[in-house]
């Protein structure tokens, strides 16, 4: 490979650098990346990631001093251009016309996986929309990273972002997901945690068991497990609490519906919607089938002459 191969804009060398060692990095097609980065550990960065970080045009991301560090820890010359909520307007379609020009695009959020909580999903979207292709180039991800550490199940798994930090905003939304058969994963700050833990054993209830997951991949990383009762007595007591959190949530106990429950349940939802609506939401919250619970449904109604 020779230099003119390797060379970007102003001369500078595409390649990156691993114990001292140059490796050289090829310009890529004309694309938007979307660069999976290290949430804490350094080294938790891919190859394929340096060599997209290395190779791009341009280098977008949401904080050029955070992304500087990265760059600097594996001699990357390239030079981070600043897209984050602030100018997203502004800057979004500087990024967009780039890619018309038949430039590469990566993208990267300051840690972890794009668009996961940050606004390149809106760049993204109209990356789709004008017909450009995008790529991603997936690694470290909070959610993902507390979802196999917390030791709750994982076969079914919902990723719900940041709660709303009004407490009976907060409750409602926790409300949407009582009966969701899946373990919940939420973004939160250390100083929302204790009332967050509230909330949840609350509307979730006390029972339900949980996992707080702090400073994931760095120096002082803790997984502090129990019931959403316990860990909400913790926090409640422990004011001084310090990194950022992904907090996991179990999926309910299966419990065998009542009888008497499961008709009332079809009797009111069979008030305000269809019989196939009515069934497929009751199947919903009691986990049985949607099959038998609209036959009931139907016999219920032939029973009051309906």
């Amino acid at each position: 490979m020779n230099n003119e191969e390797t060379a970007g804009e102003g001369g500078r060398q595409r390649g990156y650098r691993l114990h001292n060692v140059a490796i050289p990095a090829r310009p890529l097609e004309a694309a938007l990346y979307l660069v999976a980065t290290p949430i804490g550990n350094l080294g938790d960065i891919t190859l394929r990631a340096l060599e997209t970080l290395a190779g791009a045009d341009v280098l977008a991301c949401e904080d050029t001093r955070v992304t500087r560090v990265l760059l600097d820890r594996y001699g990357i010359q390239n030079r981070p251009f600043a897209y984050h909520e602030h100018n997203a307007d502004e800057a979004g379609p500087r990024l967009l016309q780039a890619l018309e020009a038949g430039r590469s695009v990566a993208l990267v959020s300051d840690a972890g996986t794009p668009l996961v909580s940050d606004p390149g999903y809106r760049l993204a979207q109209s990356a789709i929309e004008a017909g450009y292709r995008v790529v991603p180039i997936p690694g470290a991800s909070a959610p993902l990273a507390a979802l196999v550490g917390s030791g709750l199940p994982n076969d079914a798994f919902l990723f719900a972002g940041f709660l709303p930090a009004k407490d009976k905003a907060r409750r409602d939304r926790l409300a949407e997901f009582v009966a969701a058969p899946a373990t919940l994963l939420f973004f939160e700050s250390p100083h929302r945690i204790g009332a967050t833990l509230a909330a949840a054993a609350d509307v979730l209830g006390l029972t339900r068991r949980a996992s707080v997951c702090r400073e994931l991949t760095k120096t002082y990383e803790e997984f502090r497990r129990g019931t959403l009762g316990e860990l909400a007595a913790h926090y409640a007591e422990n004011h001084n609490v310090k990194g950022e959190i992904v907090l996991v949530v179990g999926p309910p106990e299966e419990r065998p519906a009542d009888e008497a429950d499961v008709e009332a349940i079809l009797a009111d939802l069979a008030t305000s919607m269809p019989t196939a609506k009515a069934a497929a939401e009751a199947a919903r919250v009691t986990g049985l089938p949607r099959k038998e619970l609209y036959q009931r449904l139907l016999d219920m109604k032939a029973k009051e002459g309906r």
